[in-house]
């Protein structure tokens, strides 16, 4: 590994970043713009978001681990995802913007009103800072292991430099370079697959090679409990991706047709990313690397560097450093849903509500920093804690963290959009039963009872008893606590009129579409083109520039390769300028020569 090649190509990836939130400064000019860019961003833009929410460090550190380990099983997550992003493109997107607000919390309050729109704001910040703080975690990891640095003060720097990017830049700098970042990622790993494929001899070999079965992975007796955990994944993952309070970034498309193009977008980067991203770990496993050798003091999170290993091992001088810059941006747009989310919804649901109503759009910009970087601090605080359970991978954690906290904070959002007739208690009444169902899950459950409930023969392997206890937890969340809010219709007795107004108001919203006027959006569209075009050709033209770092030739046409991926997705944001057609010039050209009789008139 070339230490100063690699340091120099981070701190060129991160001017770019820089220049993102310099430029996309202008944008900004109340919290509508701040959280989530008043409601203007073109589909492209809104769908790398939202495809970026469920992918950071992560997806390189315990996601890779668990493929190197067990092999395709990991597809199964990203596939729910896709599954849930289908779901999106089909239904929940375009509703989500027709909410017709700022946080996903003012569509709670409007659903079930202002004692549930104080209990959400304070209960579904502490799990964005826990999932926030993971993948914080795992960017420490790759950044500790491969440049030698310690762990904590690797988890402090980093997340000090994320918390200044995302506290500056606002929703339209974060989400414009969550499509940057999904460019230059994509474009890396695609690389890297190919790379993968052609040193194995193609993905044949990978499976027939692979050290256990590919398929269902190792250290699993019942095939049972594996396809139990299989299909409460995707009741997981498609509860989280279509609720209320994970439909932020929809929030910012500029009307309907642009929020379910972005699901679509979404849906077919998740569906292929596992066949690209997990190829190198599948390699390194079937080429019989062993990472807990060469990471000894890694202890058991040592598989978590399968993918930065085969970087290190089979890529040209300088991929590394593009790579881990490009995991740098990425957990950046992750943590984005504990900064700039959770901002937002402090500031605009309790501050300007409980606080402060009266408050200027320049105190509410001012306080939304503020609160931004309390959380950003908290995030770090939460990191240095996962850091401390040696013992725990951060497959298992972000597993345990989505079922048992994350799971039930969606089931109101999910079947409230649905389910009208519920008296208000329902939504926060739920989120009690949830929290019971999870602590006896999480702490009463032993695999003795498991073994028990379910007649089994034997003990069950710890493979086996983690994905049993996800897969419990999302089922026992689905009967109970999703059981629970369906039933709370048999104590409905009607709302007071000022409520009735409100859920009123909420589901014509829902049903109503955004339409909006291209000619009126037309400059606000070229310059999002124009801005994150020109940058991501330039970013495409440095990675080509790479060809000329001392490398054999195949490693030369491989920046060749992964620039030329991105110069053509910026001359194609460029090409694609929206310009007015001939009689709309025509009709501008007639008005300003001869003005109507109505001119005084108000339009």
């Amino acid at each position: 590994m070339n230490f100063d090649l690699d340091t120099a190509v981070i701190g060129i990836y991160f001017l770019f970043l820089i220049a993102i939130g310099w430029l996309f400064r202008t944008f900004t000019s109340n919290t509508s713009d701040y959280f989530r860019g008043g409601g203007k961003m073109l589909w492209w833009m809104v769908g790398a978001t939202s495809f970026m929410t469920q992918f950071s460090a992560w997806t390189f550190t315990g996601a890779a681990g668990k493929a190197y380990n067990d092999g395709f099983a990991v597809a199964i997550i990203f596939m729910a995802n896709a599954f849930g992003y289908l779901m999106n493109y089909l239904y929940f997107a375009p509703r989500f913007r027709q909410l017709r607000v700022i946080t996903v919390i003012q569509a709670i309050r409007q659903r079930f009103g202002s004692v549930n729109e104080q209990v959400f704001t304070w209960s579904s910040m502490p799990t964005s800072i826990i999932n926030a703080g993971i993948w914080l975690n795992g960017l420490a990891i790759v950044t500790s292991g491969l440049f030698g640095y310690d762990m904590e003060t690797t988890i402090i720097v980093t997340g000090l430099v994320v918390l200044f990017m995302s506290v500056t830049g606002g929703s339209w700098a974060v989400i414009a370079s969550d499509y940057m970042q999904m460019v230059i990622i994509m474009a890396v790993t695609i690389t890297c697959a190919v790379v993968a494929i052609i040193k194995s001899g193609g993905p044949g070999h990978i499976v027939q090679d692979f050290p256990v079965d590919f398929l269902i992975g190792g250290d699993m007796n019942y095939l049972s409990l594996f396809a139990l955990w299989g299909f409460f994944i995707f009741v997981k993952q498609f509860s989280i991706t279509n609720n209320m309070l994970n439909s932020y970034r929809y929030l910012a498309a500029k009307d309907s047709k642009n929020a379910r193009k972005a699901g679509l977008l979404a849906c077919v980067l998740m569906t292929m990313g596992p066949f690209i991203w997990f190829m190198p770990s599948w390699f390194m496993a079937s080429e019989g690397i062993d990472l807990f050798a060469l990471y000894p003091e890694a202890g058991a999170k040592a598989a978590d560097f399968a993918y930065m290993s085969f970087v290190s091992l089979y890529m040209p001088a300088g991929m590394l450093g593009l790579l881990v810059a490009a995991m740098f941006a990425a957990t950046m747009s992750s943590m984005d849903s504990g900064l700039n989310r959770n901002s937002g919804i402090f500031v605009k649901n309790f501050y300007e509500v409980v606080l402060r109503p009266k408050a200027s759009e320049t105190e509410l910009l001012l306080m939304s920093r503020l609160s931004s970087t309390v959380f950003g601090l908290a995030i770090i605080g939460f990191a240095l804690f996962i850091n401390s359970l040696k013992g725990l991978s951060l497959f298992d954690a972000m597993m345990y963290v989505g079922a048992l906290i994350g799971l039930p904070m969606t089931i109101p959002g999910l079947l409230g959009f649905f389910i009208r007739k519920t008296p208000d208690w329902a939504a926060w009444a739920t989120l009690v039963v949830g929290g019971l169902v999870s602590y006896v899950v999480g702490f009463m459950m032993t695999p003795d009872f498991v073994v028990n409930t379910f007649g089994l023969d034997a003990d069950l392997t710890s493979r086996e008893w983690s994905d049993t206890k996800v897969a419990v937890g999302i089922m026992a969340h689905t009967v109970i606590t999703a059981g629970f809010f369906a039933l709370t219709t048999l104590f409905y007795r009607g709302l007071s009129p000022e409520r009735e107004a409100e859920v009123n108001t909420f589901f014509v919203n829902r049903d109503t579409p955004v339409v909006s006027d291209d000619d009126e959006h037309r400059e606000v569209d070229n310059r999002q083109r124009n801005i994150l075009g020109y940058l991501i050709l330039v970013a495409g033209l440095a990675v080509m520039l790479m060809f000329l770092v001392p490398n054999p030739l195949w490693g030369r046409m491989v920046f060749v390769l992964c620039g030329g991926i991105v110069v053509a997705i910026g001359l194609l944001l460029i090409t694609s300028i929206d310009k007015p057609s001939v009689d709309k010039l025509s009709m501008d050209k007639l008005r300003d020569q001869k003005p109507s009789a109505h001119s005084g008139s108000a339009s």
